[in-house]
């Protein structure tokens, strides 16, 4: 599971003028790029690192369409298409496995009927707790807490240590397109990006660095808010009898969403987890996990906001986790085989900043956890138009 080896120095810079130079070689950056060479355009990708080492891969690797509402629901629906497309392209792990939201509470199930109830059959597939117990691996006898799920089948996964570098690494190969690593962006104005190795022109501008739109424009990143969300996270060995390709939420992640902080029993739900987990709520957890290709799984997490993020990990918060997470596997314990902090930009002003910052630069950052679910169908909004960027 390591992520892609750095490019071979020494770099250089394209020296062509390209129809749009991307800064950020993160998924929403390469979402872009790779949507932009769809389209027939010349595009170049500056990246400061040698490889991508962000929010991109340091996720649960779930494009998490059923659980948004409204615009955010929209965007996560093309983006959908766009990964299926470019997975088809790049040769990405992208199995069409959707989500299974484990229900251990009537109230837990309610909320996922009332979902379903909005949604559709189709859309929100209701499931026993039998059915919910053979894909979480549990034994006939093990399922006495669980009370049934729904499979949202829209959902996608991918691999996060494999997605981001395996589209860079398809970029470059492409006729009219380049990646720049290891090249540090000093400053943007119309028409040129000026970098540590030198300028880089282009037509449009697209800023897409998440939380460290600080570094460029700071004005722009204080007036939407911009923090950085810093989470625990954590691989670990997967119980024999789990197999599902399926991202596994819980109830924690039904307080997150706001497809299902929309149904009518959300409230009753947060009043029960409040009551029975209050230590989840004040991590502001979101238990779910995710099995890679190679078996192992990924698993937290817990979030926490400032402008900076502090390097520190609490080994309680993390004990925490796994020991709900072991909970809804059904087993006594997991076996940690690495750990991380996660890190991505939020706002609590809103989900997506999408700025023009100055004649054909536009700065745009997923400010909401949500940038793999809604990277592509940004990019389409983007060069159809569509995505307006605000004040």
């Amino acid at each position: 599971m390591s992520i892609a080896t750095a490019p071979p120095l020494p770099v250089t810079l394209p020296r062509d003028h390209s129809d749009l130079v991307v800064v950020g070689a993160g998924i929403v950056g390469l979402a872009h790029a790779v949507e932009a060479v769809r389209r027939g355009l010349r595009v170049t990708v500056v990246e400061r690192d040698l490889r991508p080492v962000g929010a991109s891969v340091r996720n649960f690797g779930h494009c998490c369409v059923t659980a948004q509402r409204g615009e955010l629901l929209d965007l996560a629906t093309r983006s959908r298409t766009g990964w299926l497309d470019a997975a088809a392209r790049a040769g990405l792990w992208a199995p069409e496995a959707g989500a299974l939201v484990v229900a251990r509470s009537a109230t837990e199930l309610a909320v996922l009927e009332e979902l379903r109830d909005e949604r559709g059959a189709d859309a929100v597939r209701l499931r026993t707790r039998d059915e919910v117990g053979d894909a979480l691996g549990r034994t006939a006898d093990e399922r006495g807490d669980l009370a049934g799920g729904a499979l949202l089948p829209a959902d996608l996964r991918v691999n996060p240590r494999e997605a981001a570098p395996r589209l860079a690494e398809w970029l470059a190969e492409q006729p009219g397109a380049s990646v720049v690593w290891g090249t540090n962006v000093t400053g943007v104005e119309s028409g040129t990006v000026h970098t540590s190795r030198g300028p880089v022109h282009g037509d449009q501008i697209l800023l897409c660095v998440g939380h460290d739109l600080d570094r460029l424009y700071p004005r722009e990143a204080e007036a939407h808010g911009i923090e950085r969300c810093r989470l625990s996270m954590a691989r670990v060995e997967a119980p024999t009898a789990f197999r599902t390709d399926a991202a596994v939420l819980t109830a924690t992640s039904m307080l997150r969403y706001d497809a299902f902080t929309a149904t009518p029993s959300a409230p009753a739900l947060r009043a029960e987890v409040s009551g029975h987990s209050a230590e989840l709520l004040d991590v502001v957890a979101n238990v779910m996990f995710t099995r890679m290709p190679d078996g192992s799984v990924l698993v937290g997490d817990s979030h926490s906001y400032d402008a900076t993020e502090i390097p520190f990990q609490d080994e309680a918060v993390s004990a925490l986790l796994l020991r709900e997470v072991a909970r809804v596997l059904g087993v006594r314990e997991v076996r940690v085989t690495e750990r991380w902090q996660g890190v991505y930009a939020s706002s609590a002003r809103g989900p997506l900043l999408v700025r023009d910052v100055a004649p054909g630069v536009r700065a745009l950052s997923v400010t909401s956890g949500v940038g793999m679910t809604l990277s592509f169908g940004l990019a389409a909004a983007t060069f159809d138009g569509s995505l307006r960027a605000t004040a």
